[in-house]
């Protein structure tokens, strides 16, 4: 799972801080002391995990470009949850062991917790005699270059739109609304325009809009529909949700042979839009089965796709590809500037419109990033930490190899360590999942990632 992997090593600095906050409970202290066991194991893992605390943040930025560091940080993590396992059970024993029976039957218990306690000290010990040779700096220097201290993982989209105006895409607009609108396709019984472009660069927001056009209630569709796809692609899936779209009731067909049948019925002689958001699959054979029961529509029936790949718009035989490109230098500071000063004016200073300019031009015309780190720097109110952003090293990092491209990264290290926690227990679940936010909560609190009075 690559959103995991990438966030992997970001767990380590919620995990130190789990721990730390462990070895400070009363019930971890009173426990070694009732046990008369040596207190000064509990100093010396606290003193190592201060001393790893130390460096973390420096490792988590240069695993994406570190092979070795990679490693060590994986490492690090494993023995993390080794001692944070060790201590829960600690902490199970000292809730148990209330009467004299059962500290007896737990007295070989007792030594083998002891001793599990000193391996992880010495292989803390041994992670931290590797740092120096890794080139590991301390979190003084790491913090400044970050301005004093997210997946890219993409919700499930709906046709409704999300943000009101949309900078520097008016004539993007224009064209798709054109093609949407244009009777010169009309001959064909289904057509098919693809909008192509890399993650965050606005292809649902533009979808959106275009959706919602008062243009387009001239083209009278007798059916419209939105769906999600997403990467988790699975025909019978897929179809299933696009005759829930366009009934507004969830199909419960248990094989392609029943919701194509629907499919057909519903659309046979019946002129309709289809959007499919976010798609990614490759497979010519999937696409083709998917499609079949769509070409029953009247003609001037059409497809609007948005997409990240062009092989994945050809393999579609879309009628014609429009590609997204990055926002030019103007309306990326409109983007940045809304969400960063959100017409507080009284802000707009001399200093932060220079380090806010400097800090579009590195976004690279991306409206995700520019919106992303618009929204955290307008909870920042000195010029340093602006400048921290502006310098951080996560602006180097090859998106090919971190996976999450560098403004969204950067956003993700901006969190409290507990957040961070939170937020990467998220990647648990498949893409596009709905889940319940009470749901959520109580899984975070079964693993005990909450902090709270």
């Amino acid at each position: 799972m690559p959103v995991l992997e990438t966030l992997g090593g970001a767990l380590c600095g919620a995990v130190l801080q789990v721990l730390l906050d462990k070895l400070d409970s009363h019930k971890v202290v009173d426990y070694f002391r009732g046990r008369k066991l040596d207190e000064k194991l509990l100093k010396y893992l606290r003193r190592k995990l201060v001393s790893i605390n130390a460096v973390v943040d420096d490792a988590e930025l240069k695993q994406f470009v570190d092979t070795y560091v990679k490693s060590w940080l994986d490492e690090v993590r494993d023995v993390l949850f080794d001692a944070e396992d060790l201590l829960d059970e600690i902490d199970y024993e000292f809730s148990k062991s209330a009467s004299e029976l059962e500290y007896r039957s737990s007295a070989s218990k007792v030594s083998s917790l002891e001793s599990k306690l000193k391996e992880v000290v010495d292989d803390l010990e041994s992670l931290l005699n590797q740092k120096d040779d890794l080139g590991l700096k301390n979190a003084a220097s790491v913090r400044s270059e970050l301005g004093n201290k997210v997946l890219e993982r993409k919700n499930e989209s709906s046709s409704l739109v999300a943000e009101d105006v949309i900078y520097g895409r008016d004539d993007d607009k224009e064209i798709i609304l054109n093609w949407l609108t244009s009777d010169s396709n009309n001959h064909n019984r289904l057509s098919i325009l693809s909008i192509v472009g890399m993650g965050g660069m606005g292809k649902t927001t533009i979808a959106q809009h275009v959706y919602n056009d008062p243009k387009m209630k001239e083209v009278r569709f007798d059916e419209k529909a939105w769906v999600c796809v997403s990467d988790e692609f699975d025909v019978l899936k897929v179809s299933k949700a696009i005759i829930g779209a366009f009934t507004k009731v969830k199909d419960d067909s248990e094989t392609i042979e029943m919701v194509h049948g629907k499919l057909k019925e519903k659309l046979t002689g019946r002129k309709f839009l289809l959007v499919l958001d976010d798609v990614w699959n490759e497979d010519r054979k999937d696409w083709k089965t998917l499609k079949t029961p769509l070409r029953c529509g009247a003609k001037g029936s059409k497809i609007l796709v948005t997409t990240r790949s062009h092989k994945v718009a050809s393999i579609m035989q879309s009628t014609y590809i429009h590609h997204l490109k990055q926002l030019d230098e103007d309306h990326s500071w409109q983007v940045f500037a809304k969400h960063a000063f959100q017409d507080e004016n009284s802000r707009l200073n001399y200093e932060l419109k220079e380090i806010g300019m400097k800090i579009v031009e590195k976004c690279k015309g991306l409206p995700l990033g520019l919106e992303t780190l618009g929204c955290l720097l307008h909870t920042k109110s000195f010029t340093s930490e602006w400048e921290g952003v502006l310098r951080s090293e996560i602006w180097d990092l090859p998106i090919e190899d971190s996976k999450i491209i560098p403004a969204l990264l950067l956003s993700y290290y901006h969190l409290p360590s507990h957040l961070k926690r939170c937020f990467a227990f998220c990647a648990l679940f498949p893409k596009d999942h709905k889940f319940d936010k009470e749901s959520l909560i109580l899984l975070w609190m079964a693993q005990n990632f909450l902090q709270c009075s």
